[in-house]
């Protein structure tokens, strides 16, 4: 029996959310049509969105589904440099953003010649709030992890939106990491703010929460100044043309509210067995070290630096044994790069080359964890001794 431990890049599907998806997908009709067909997948639609905006604190009108993080993301990101305000021409990017963010600013700054500046992070993984701010001034936009993807810190996002508002630069904050753990509200975050600028829109994805790959959302506010990727039809304010997908919006909704609804329970369950995870891994291997915040943290993220031993090589010791770990984000597997946000932490490449992001989520148990640890002694001594006889042979 596989043992999965990469919730953090894509969790199981919920039943309740499959069963949404069935439901309204046997419904026949668009959304945008004016007959009873059409009408009866709107009222499904606009449903959804109500049930969304609830869970995230905002307006129905603010939700923009997408096809996921990917998409809300560059929506967020593009539509806001098109929309700058005359003669601002930087972008502001915090260190060790997930690559979503990096390459659509990498690419504005390529083919729209964007001037980038960069905020360092602390050593445990957080945004410098006061770098952060000292940067802002007549910037074009700013954008922000809500949580970081890797090492799990969480961000202190309402700092970063204040001083965004304060700076009058409008802020996008990737939330897609976090979504599944921690509670979000927009309107709270905005803080009443009357403008477009300060924080305008937040990402998620639904695959994140248990709903289907393909499905997300960019909550953009009724304020902010976006241009659209997409032009047809006009649907969703004019921000994403196109044939709105009910049957993931329906799917979407159901899956946030019951993450938001278990999250009293999961999130104590996934801390205590993340810290037995932790406490396995100390006695397993002692000069192993954990990177990013020691309490403001995702529940159920434990992110290891295992020294002497390639991380890539542990994975794949690892998933001989049918324990599914990661080292870092999935939309970069299969790239052997060193972390760009273990160097951000100030680790040199060797140390960003050892790492494993190990994510729990709801459907893991105490034996996932104690399988895990079983197997781990023996991958790593084996990974370890790959490691030394590479640099023998160099």
């Amino acid at each position: 029996m596989a043992t999965y431990l990469d919730h953090a890049a894509s969790t199981p599907l919920r039943p309740e959310a499959r069963d949404a998806w069935v439901a309204a997908s046997e419904l026949v009709g668009n959304a945008s049509s004016v007959h009873g067909a059409g009408q009866a997948l709107r009222r499904l639609l606009e449903d959804s969105r109500e049930r969304i905006a609830a869970t995230l604190g905002c307006d129905p009108i603010e939700v923009v589904f997408t096809s996921g993080g990917t998409e809300s993301v560059n929506l967020a990101i593009q539509g806001l440099w098109h929309a700058r305000a005359v003669g601002r021409n930087t972008i502001v990017l915090p260190d060790g953003e997930h690559h979503a963010s990096l390459d659509t600013v990498a690419w504005l700054a390529k083919t729209q010649r964007a001037e980038v500046r960069s905020v360092a992070l602390l050593p445990d993984g957080r945004i410098d709030v006061d770098a952060f701010r000292r940067t802002l001034p007549d910037a074009a936009l700013a954008t922000a992890l809500f949580a970081n993807n890797e090492v799990g810190t969480i961000n202190p996002v309402a700092d970063l939106a204040s001083a965004a508002t304060d700076a009058n630069v409008p802020l996008h904050l990737d939330a897609v990491g976090a979504v599944a753990h921690l509670p979000i509200d927009f309107a709270a975050l905005r803080g009443g703010h009357r403008a477009p600028t300060g924080l305008v829109a937040l990402s998620i994805s639904g695959h994140k929460v248990g709903a289907p790959v393909g499905t997300g959302a960019l909550v953009v506010s009724r304020l902010a100044k976006l241009e659209a990727l997409l032009h047809g039809g006009g649907q969703q304010r004019g921000l994403r043309s196109g044939t709105q997908d009910v049957a993931g919006a329906a799917a979407l909704a159901i899956a946030l509210e019951r993450s938001a609804s278990d999250r009293d329970v999961e999130t104590p369950r996934l801390t205590a067995l993340a810290e037995r995870l932790r406490r396995g891994i100390r006695s397993a291997v002692p000069d192993a070290a954990f990177l990013g915040a020691e309490h403001d943290r995702l529940p159920g993220h434990v992110h290891v630096l295992f020294p002497g031993a390639l991380g890539e090589t542990l994975l794949f010791l690892l998933d001989q044994r049918h324990v599914h770990v990661s080292t870092g984000s999935a939309c970069q597997a299969g790239v052997t790069e060193p972390s760009h946000v273990v160097l951000a932490l100030g680790r040199d490449e060797r140390d960003a080359r050892s790492v494993l992001r190990i994510t729990l989520g709801r459907t893991t148990t105490g034996a996932d964890v104690d399988r895990l640890l079983e197997a781990l002694p023996d991958a790593y001594a084996r990974a370890v001794a790959s490691s030394a006889r590479g640099a023998a042979r160099s």
